[in-house]
Parts: structure tokens; C-alpha cells; sequence
């Protein structure tokens, strides 16, 4: 692995805590997968094109080895808070107003399924584009499209009951 590689890796390693962090729900279980995915990453470096998007083929190993986990146990990921925060606040700043609802949105995102957590992360968190999120999640970028969108509708249908008095701007790119 060239120095200029090990160091793009160790620069993702905050992002990919944070997704590993929105799929299992739990930051001990995040580190884990993190561990694991550098670890299949670096066993597999011969299956990465050098000069193709790193953290795409990373977030992939990631959600990969999240569904091997997922399959092994048989269990669910609950949303973590810090993720949560992410998608409510501004530049990852969340305001007074957002922490009040924080409960209601972590409810929401929790209750969606993997596949549309997977992408709303992607896409509104991580600021990645639709076709780096299908490189990353090995789908048509249609499927991206759809996913985000039936989330964003399922989040704004379970958040649309709050009070009055919550200026919710919505989740939006």
C-alpha cells in the first residue's frame, strides 16, 4: 500500500466511524466494524483500482461486513444519537430547537430499513454524490435515488406530528 493510500485511509477514518456508527447504533460495535473493514480492506487491496474513490470502496467493505454481522446474529441496528445530530443540525451543529426533537428523529431514522438508513447517511451526511453512493453500496443509482426518497418521505410522515412551534426544515442534500 503506497504512503499517499495509507494516508487518504487514515484521513477516512472519522467518516467511516460515523457510518459504521449509523448502521450499528452503537459506538463500541462501530469501532469493531471499522476494525474489521480496514482489515478486509488491507487483505483485499488488490480488488481496489487505484485512482477510483476510496471512500466509496470502503463505506462498501463497511456495509458489507455490517451484513454479515447482521446475518451472523440476527439482531437490528438502533440509530445513534450522534448520527441523529448530524442529520438535524447545521454543518453537524445542532440547534436548541433540534434538541428537543432529537428523540423523535432518532425514533424516525431507527425505523426505517437498513438499505434507506444506508443511503440517507450516505447522501446527507457524508455529502457523497448518488453515483458514488451506488459505487459504494454496489446498486443502480436509481435504486439510490428511490431509497433516498422513500426515506426522506417516511422521516418527514413520522416527524410531520411534532408541535407547532418546531421550525423543521426538513433533510434535505
Amino acid at each position: 500500500m503506497s504512503e499517499d493510500a495509507k494516508t487518504e485511509l487514515i484521513r477516512l477514518l472519522p467518516r467511516l466511524r460515523s457510518f459504521a456508527r449509523s448502521l450499528t447504533g452503537a459506538a463500541d460495535q462501530a469501532d469493531d466494524l471499522v476494525q474489521t473493514g480496514i482489515e478486509k480492506a488491507l487483505r483485499n487491496l488488490d480488488s481496489y483500482t487505484p485512482g477510483t474513490r476510496l471512500d466509496a470502496w470502503m463505506f462498501r467493505i463497511l456495509r458489507n461486513a455490517w451484513i454479515d454481522t447482521l446475518r451472523a446474529r440476527r439482531n437490528t441496528a438502533e440509530l445513534d444519537s450522534e448520527a441523529a445530530e448530524a442529520l438535524v443540525g447545521e454543518d453537524g451543529r445542532i440547534t436548541a430547537e433540534a434538541r428537543l426533537h432529537l428523540a423523535d428523529v432518532r425514533r424516525a431514522m431507527a425505523g426505517l430499513p437498513e438499505d434507506q438508513r444506508s443511503v440517507l447517511m450516505l447522501v446527507c451526511v457524508e455529502g457523497m454524490r448518488y453515483r458514488d453512493v451506488a459505487a459504494a453500496l454496489d446498486i443502480p443509482e436509481g435504486t439510490v435515488m428511490s431509497r433516498l426518497s422513500r426515506a426522506r418521505r417516511a422521516l418527514a410522515e413520522s416527524l410531520k406530528d411534532r408541535p407547532q412551534g418546531a421550525n423543521h426544515q426538513g433533510i434535505k442534500r
